[in-house]
This record gives structure tokens, C-alpha cells and sequence, in this order.
């Protein structure tokens, strides 16, 4: 127990510490939302891998679908590797950055009014990202909760408040800077963890070869297997289908995630957007593939501590069973990767909720003379706010939250994604078509919360990204098409010249 409090202690030392230091950066807007948009590709890519995977993956998807599909969830990590990460920074992070810049826009929302030149548009944005964002900011304690029960025996309510306040603290002192410094450490003890874990885990179970033996050779359960024999090996699993679905939803799903686009807003330079590319594609690999592939062995730890009063397998308390035999130091270990990942994906999510509040809403409608330091000021009050109101929702939660929550992430992506894409890429891209998109993407997910004509929320996430793609050339097309000037102005940015040395392009001749 000493060795386990004494590892929780440094780490929360270090992480106000960072807090501390980069209270130099935040002055300014600009420097507390985007840190000046000075922000190194180490710092980038490591804000934008820890943001994307925290508890919720670790602990819930990781467990969950390692259940359902077995090592063929494994393809989930790869899908979150190649087309979350590597092709989310091919395809947007250079025009994100240079598009942003040039229009002034500090947020998702603001995009959305300065590109379509719409405030309205603005304000339905905002309004989205915060009802969205905030049972999903609750969610992210969900999978702290068995874990610190399991490592420390103290009552998940304490847990909470503990990593509530040193949230708060750090990002209130160093806004953005601070954020993507702990980041980067919190993703250190990420990528260090998980590999330290899959060793420890695979060697109670025999080394690779034996666990996967013991797989194989699981009955097959003709409900969940269709009578498929060694099932929860094969290259796809049980379910292809449905697993394509989750694949679709957690890899996609972040193009149109504002607290992850947000991260290509603070770039420095082209760069640093190669190395972030590299860098935070290894690191998906790694941390996201590493955690479904452990949660992939997870019917070799079936007992009955998993099951709840009904009989039904609770998912959440797969991965900690799995954990709770290992030595101290690794429980450790565990519990601050775990702790890593949701504070990194909070501290994300709280200052793009404030943000957006207070720049995209109050700024253009109750407070439209506010001083920078004033803008300031209020977005830490709003953190403050967003970060209470989380803990009261993760401590008690109300039904419709715990349905909300299932449903954010296709909600927001469902919404955002495809005319955040065209827009950044195609100029004939109509301000009707992103308020169809808007009314599609929230109105898919929603709808089926309360209907299920789509058994699973995910799935319904996915059709409403694949919805948005459609709707939107389609009305674009059907709509009169943006005023010339207006698009020339805004695309004129991709064409202003750039002077770089010989060895990163060959002229013409």
C-alpha cells in the first residue's frame, strides 16, 4: 500500500508542478486555448493519443468488446492506429492548421461560423459540444471506480474528488501548455504501462502460445459463436459485422471529436506535423492496440467476481480482475496509466467545453465586450463549473445521463465530421448542408436512444457519420452555392507561398 500511495503522491506532485510552469503561457487567449499555437510535435502527438484513449477504453471498451469478439478486438487498436491517427493527421491536420489560423478560429464552433459565415451556426455548434460533451466528461471517472476499489480499497467517491481537483488545478493554471505537457508524461506512463501489463498479464496465463491455446479451445457458445469452433481466435470473431461498426465509430468517430480536431489548432509548423503524424500513429498502435488486445484474452479470466446480481457479465470489472492478481508495484502502475488516461482525456475535454462556451456563446450573445483577461477569467470559472458538474453526474448518475453517454461520441461526430471535412476541402460546401448534417447526426443517435431501431448505439454513431457524408455533397449540390468572394477569401490561404529548403521538395525545372 505504501509503495501504490507513494507512486499516486509523485504523480499528482508532478502534475501540479506542470501546472505551475506553464501559467507563463496562458496570458492571453490564444496562449490558455491554443498555446500560442506554438506547440512542438512531441507535445501534439501525445495530447492528441491521450485524449483519444482513456479509462473508458482501458477499462470499459477494452473489457466489453474483448468479451464479445476476443483477440479479433484487436483490429479495433489497429483501426484507431491507422484511420483515428494516421489518416486523421494526413487528411486534417496540415488544413485544420493552416485553414484555423487564417480564419481566427479558436475552436470547432468558431470554424463553423467563420468558414460558412453563419453566428447561428456557431451557437448550434456550441450548444451540441456542450450537451454532449458533459455526460461524456462524467463517463470518464466510470472506469476508476473498480479499479481504485480493487488497488487501494478507498471509496471511489474520494477517487473522484482527488482527480477532479488536480484536473482543475493544472488546467486553470496553465491552460492549454500545462494540458499538453502532463499529456505528454501521462502518455510516457501510458505507453510504458500497458506493455508492462500484456507481459505481466500473458505470463500468469502460461506466455502467448498457451493463452491463445486457451482461447481456442473455449467452448463455443452457439448464441454468441454461431457454433464457430475456436471462435474467439479467428481473424475476424463471432461478429465481424457489429465489430466493423465499433471500429468505425472509434476510429472516424475522433475526425469529428472538437476536443481531438482542437489539437491540430496549436501546431507549430509543417514539421512538426510529419513527426506528430509518426509519432502519434506509434503511439495508437501501441496504447490502443495493446489495451484490446489484453481485453481480447479476457474470457480466460471468467469468474464469478465479473458477473452481477442478474446473472449478466459486468464488463467494467473484466480488466480490473484481470489486473487485481498482479504484484503491487504493477497495480501501481496500472492504476496511474488508467488515472493518466482520464485525467488527460478531462483536462481536454473541460477546456474545450469552456472554451467553446464562453468564446462561441457568451462572446456573441450576453458578454459581447469582454477583455481578454475577462475571457480568461471566465473560462476558468466554467472549468470549475464543468468539472463539478462531471463529479456530481459520475457520483450519482441520472438514467438519461448513462444513456447520453453511450451516445456523445456519435452525436458529436455524427454532427460534425462531414462539414468539418468538406469544408476544409471543398469550396461548393453550403451552409443548408451542415445545418442538415447538424439535424442528422444529432437526430440519428437521439432518435434511436429513445426508438432502438438500431440495436446497438454504436452502430447507430456509425450511420450517422456515414448519413453525414451523403447529406452533405447531396445538399450542397441542391442548395444555391456559396457567395464566390466570400469562398475565394477563405480558400486564399492554401495558396499563399511558402519558402523551404531543397531537402524537403525538389523544385520545378
Amino acid at each position: 500500500m505504501i509503495i501504490k500511495l507513494t507512486i499516486l503522491l509523485l504523480f499528482f506532485i508532478v502534475m501540479v508542478a506542470v501546472g505551475i510552469y506553464a501559467r507563463r503561457h496562458a496570458g492571453s487567449v490564444d496562449g490558455f486555448v491554443l498555446g500560442g499555437r506554438s506547440v512542438g510535435p512531441w507535445l501534439t502527438a501525445f495530447a492528441y493519443g491521450t485524449s483519444y484513449f482513456s479509462a473508458v477504453v482501458f477499462v470499459g471498451y477494452a473489457g466489453q468488446f474483448g468479451w464479445k469478439y476476443g483477440l479479433a478486438s484487436t483490429w479495433i487498436g489497429i483501426g484507431n492506429a491507422v484511420i483515428g491517427s494516421l489518416l486523421a493527421w494526413v487528411v486534417l491536420g496540415r488544413r485544420t492548421r493552416v485553414m484555423s489560423q487564417h480564419l481566427s478560429s479558436r475552436t470547432m464552433p468558431d470554424f463553423f461560423g467563420e468558414r460558412y459565415g453563419s453566428r447561428w451556426l456557431k451557437i448550434a455548434a456550441s450548444a451540441i459540444v456542450f450537451i454532449f460533451l458533459v455526460p461524456y466528461t462524467a463517463s470518464i471517472y466510470n472506469g476508476l471506480s473498480r479499479l481504485f476499489g480493487m488497488a487501494f480499497n478507498i471509496p471511489y467517491e474520494w477517487c473522484v474528488i482527488l482527480m477532479a481537483v488536480i484536473t482543475a488545478v493544472y488546467v486553470i493554471l496553465g491552460g492549454y501548455m500545462a494540458t499538453a505537457i502532463n499529456d505528454f508524461i501521462q502518455g510516457i506512463i501510458m505507453l510504458a504501462g500497458i506493455v508492462a501489463v500484456i507481459a505481466a498479464v500473458l505470463s500468469g496465463q502460461g506466455g502467448f502460445m498457451e493463452a491463445v491455446g486457451k482461447m481456442a479451445r473455449i467452448p463455443s457458445d452457439v448464441e454468441v459463436t454461431m457454433g464457430q469452433p475456436g471462435a474467439f481466435t479467428s481473424f475476424f470473431g463471432p461478429d465481424p459485422l457489429n465489430l466493423l461498426g465499433v471500429i468505425i465509430l472509434t476510429s472516424l468517430g475522433t475526425w469529428g471529436l472538437p476536443q481531438m480536431i482542437h489539437k491540430f489548432y496549436t501546431i507549430r509548423d509543417e514539421k512538426s506535423v510529419q513527426t506528430g503524424t509518426i509519432i502519434s500513429t506509434v503511439f495508437a498502435i501501441v496504447v490502443s492496440g495493446g489495451c484490446y488486445f489484453l481485453g481480447g484474452f479476457g474470457r480466460l479470466f471468467d469468474s464469478p467476481e465479473i458477473y452481477g446480481a442478474d446473472g449478466s457479465v459486468v464488463y467494467d470489472s473484466i480488466i480490473p480482475f484481470m489486473l487485481s492478481g498482479l504484484p503491487d508495484i504493477l497495480v501501481g502502475i496500472v492504476v496511474i496509466l488508467v488515472l493518466s488516461a482520464s485525467m488527460s482525456t478531462l483536462s481536454s475535454l473541460v477546456l474545450t467545453s469552456s472554451s467553446t462556451l464562453t468564446l462561441d456563446f457568451l462572446k456573441d450573445t450576453v458578454m459581447k465586450k469582454m477583455s481578454e483577461k475577462k475571457q480568461i477569467i471566465v473560462m476558468q470559472l466554467l472549468i470549475v463549473f464543468f468539472i463539478l458538474l462531471s463529479v456530481v453526474l459520475a457520483l450519482d448518475p441520472p438514467a438519461f445521463i448513462a444513456q447520453l453517454m453511450g451516445i456523445s461520441w456519435g452525436a458529436l461526430a455524427g454532427a460534425f465530421l462531414a462539414p468539418f471535412l468538406y469544408g476544409l476541402y471543398w469550396k461548393r460546401t453550403t451552409r443548408a448542408a451542415v445545418w442538415a448534417s447538424f439535424i442528422a447526426g444529432v437526430g440519428i443517435t437521439v432518435s434511436n436512444m429513445f426508438i432502438g431501431y438500431i440495436a446497438s448505439p454504436i452502430n447507430a454513431g456509425a450511420l450517422a457519420m456515414v448519413a453525414g457524408m451523403i447529406i452533405v455533397p447531396i445538399v450542397s449540390l441542391l442548395t444555391p452555392a456559396p457567395e464566390k468572394e466570400h469562398i475565394e477569401k477563405i480558400f486564399a490561404c492554401y495558396d499563399e507561398t511558402v519558402v523551404i529548403r531543397k531537402k524537403h521538395s525538389l523544385e520545378e525545372q
